[in-house]
């Protein structure tokens, strides 16, 4: 397989936008990745933003973006306050958020898959693309109880310690989410595991993601 690299070297300051609808989704889908990026490029700032986090969801993102980005933050984290699973009526508001992120103009976005189960989910995807359309968007995906596991063309490989310190952390972040049977150590490196094959990754593990148009 074919590698290719982002258009920039290890001294050029890269500019990454994280967007997750949900405290853990961004330290789910591309946890490892940030890890990765942020070893990779030492100049790279990350803008971190949860539209949903209430109560102790609001700590725990807090908790999660220092572990993954810590002191590499620029922006953030920004944390919202729309309800779970009632973002596609409240559109509107979401939008304005999105607004405002636009002068960040950054090199790299990470952001949910349109094609994802949670409506929530698909509406942060949904207006990425709508606020920022001319830049490198890579869709992450969350393993849930909906089954809407896909097939992502853009891999990640990652050191099997980047996994590790990945699974580490959001166990440690997100204690709120122990009693959810998929929220799992086991879950997590499987699906690392699965994508590192597909592939063919050195350590057998990455991170997998979709990206619609990307320029060569």
């Amino acid at each position: 397989m074919r590698s290719l690299s982002l258009a920039c070297d290890s001294t050029t300051p890269l500019n990454v936008l994280c967007l997750g609808a949900h405290s853990d989704d961004i330290e789910i889908g591309c946890g490892g990745t940030i890890l990765h990026l942020s070893e990779q490029y030492p100049n790279c700032a990350f803008h971190w933003v949860v539209f949903s986090a209430l109560g102790v969801r609001a700590a725990e993102a807090e908790s999660g973006a220092a572990l993954f980005a810590g002191k590499k933050i620029a922006r953030g984290p920004v944390l919202k306050r729309f309800q779970d699973g009632f973002m596609p009526f409240v559109g509107a508001e979401v939008k304005a958020t999105f607004e405002e992120l636009k002068p960040i103009a950054p090199d790299l976005i990470f952001t949910h898959n349109p094609n994802d189960a949670h409506q929530d989910h698909r509406l942060i995807a949904e207006l990425t693309w709508n606020t920022f359309r001319d830049h490198l968007i890579l869709e992450y995906e969350v393993p849930k109880y909906d089954g809407d596991m896909g097939r992502p063309s853009l891999f990640v490989p990652l050191e099997s310690e980047v996994c590790d310190k990945k699974v580490r952390y959001l166990i440690q972040a997100f204690q709120s989410q122990h009693t959810k049977r998929w929220f799992r150590q086991d879950t997590f490196l499987a699906l690392l595991r699965l994508r590192g094959m597909e592939c063919n990754a050195p350590s057998g593990y990455a991170e997998a993601f979709y990206c619609r148009k990307m320029a060569l």
